[in-house]
């Protein structure tokens, strides 16, 4: 019995180093506070050793996950903070919000604000996008007489949605490139997922809650004289911006599926692949942008040139810990364990959009970041997908599969969950009761989307 237990021990040697790695990497960022990207690296490593590499093998094998990965991240995440910053710095972001919100009728405007969050997260960051419409959501509170979260949470349902389904954010890249699907494909099936997704968990959910009187009033923080929040907007700069937020999703979705959809080689299909790929998509919508809006006057150059250096500054740390995901997924790789593993799960039956989704969905209760449980979900998932023999649309629903997950349950370990805490005034128990169960029915009706097109696919 005990040569038996020696022999499958042996034999699974990679798995088992793997499935330690990741408790390991776990409790660094829970119990010992650790960034990610350290705590990726170190995983990374003793997974490595402990499958029997030797430690030149096992560095090399990081060296090699990390430059793959960001060779095809890097330029993309970077671009996009930029043309986040190029919209946004224009006015575009706010005077959009405010146009598409002009109504007078309550439930309506909590709708468009769900549609609202889906299309401006696209070029900002969470955070900064909740930050620049925070006192539209007051607004709306003053101006109806209710709960500022009966307005907050359809957008931050649509703000949460897109940043975690539709690249170009750095999750959905990171996971693009992890599976090694097409842009395209994760653009086309994340808008899809998304939309329903944000609708849900933001205007439906809210509508529900108002009803039931279930949404806390809070203490909202008051901001005086707010840079993002102009009396006055133009109309003409609302409907610039949403061009310039569609213009980079058109042509890389158009880049995916010219071909597919019966073009035939030719000087225009070229053209349109050429336009779609994700840098040159990227690079045409910052230029679009910075004619668009672009400032008139020295000092509005000046501000906007810091404005861009300042979006960089997150992007080293997204970068970083991108690289670390992808580190661990060459480990895998490498040390058969991600072979091991794919083999077991399907040997059970266990799809592998079941699989993403599950992987995410632990990983966001455990450590609280959505972009990195994406990428290390991502990491894992990858051998189980590759072993299944998936087409890219299936890669790219698998993808879904795993942004959904790492959407849903933002509880206390989750700084976002902290943001809305503050800016709303609530207690820990109200923003639970209120913004964790909205993520989870958005991330849990992203998944259900997901997996309903699945088979069509």
């Amino acid at each position: 019995m005990g040569d038996l237990t020696i022999n499958w021990i042996i034999e699974n040697r990679a798995l088992l180093s793997m499935l330690f790695s990741i408790l390991a990497l776990i409790i660094l960022i829970i119990r010992s506070k650790m960034h990610p990207f350290p705590a990726l690296l170190i995983a990374g490593i003793a997974a490595a050793l402990g499958a029997g590499l030797a430690p030149a093998e096992a560095i090399a094998a990081v060296v090699k996950g990390m430059g793959g990965t960001l060779g095809g991240v890097a330029a993309i995440i970077g671009l996009g903070a930029m043309f986040g910053v190029l919209v946004e710095h224009g006015g575009g972001v706010t005077a959009l919000a405010r146009y598409v919100t002009r109504g007078e009728h309550s439930g309506l405007t909590r709708w468009t604000l769900g549609i609202v969050g889906v299309i401006v997260a696209i070029p900002v960051f969470f955070d900064v996008a909740f930050i620049i419409l925070f006192p539209l959501i007051l607004a709306f509170a003053k101006r109806f007489s209710l709960a500022p979260l009966a307005f907050g949470l359809p957008l931050l349902a649509g703000l949460a949605g897109a940043h975690a389904f539709i690249p170009p954010t750095p999750g959905p890249i990171a996971v693009a490139q992890q599976l090694q699907v097409e842009l395209g494909w994760v653009m086309l099936f994340g808008v899809i997922a998304c939309v329903p997704a944000a609708l849900i968990g933001g205007p439906i959910y809210a509508n529900i809650a108002l009803r039931k009187g279930w949404l806390p009033t809070g203490n909202p923080l008051q901001l005086v004289n707010n840079e993002h929040d102009p009396k006055e907007f133009d109309p003409h700069i609302a409907k610039i911006a949403l061009g310039l937020v569609l213009l980079p999703l058109l042509l890389i979705i158009f880049g995916a599926i010219a071909r597919p959809l019966g073009f035939s080689d030719s000087i225009f299909l070229d053209i349109i692949e050429t336009a779609g790929l994700p840098v040159i998509a990227l690079l045409i919508a910052c230029g679009a942008a910075f004619f668009a809006m672009r400032p008139s006057n020295d000092e509005g150059r000046a501000a906007l040139r810091t404005a861009i250096e300042k979006s960089l500054e997150p992007v080293g740390v997204i970068l970083l810990v991108t690289g670390a995901g992808g580190a661990f997924k060459q480990v895998l790789v490498d040390t058969g364990a991600g072979q091991s593993l794919a083999d077991a799960t399907l040997t059970f039956g266990i799809t592998p959009i079941f699989c993403g989704f599950l992987i995410a969905l632990l990983l966001r209760i455990a450590q609280g970041s959505a972009t990195a449980a994406m990428i290390t979900a991502a990491s894992l998932t990858y051998p189980i997908a590759a072993a299944a023999g998936l087409n890219q649309p299936q890669l790219a629903l698998v993808a879904v599969a795993i942004a959904g997950g790492a959407t849903a349950c933002s509880h206390v370990n989750d700084s976002g969950f902290w943001l809305i805490n503050r800016y709303f005034g609530l207690t820990t128990a109200e923003t639970i009761k209120s913004w964790s169960i909205s993520s989870t029915l958005t991330g849990v009706t992203g998944f259900i989307v997901a997996l309903l097109l699945y088979p069509f696919v």
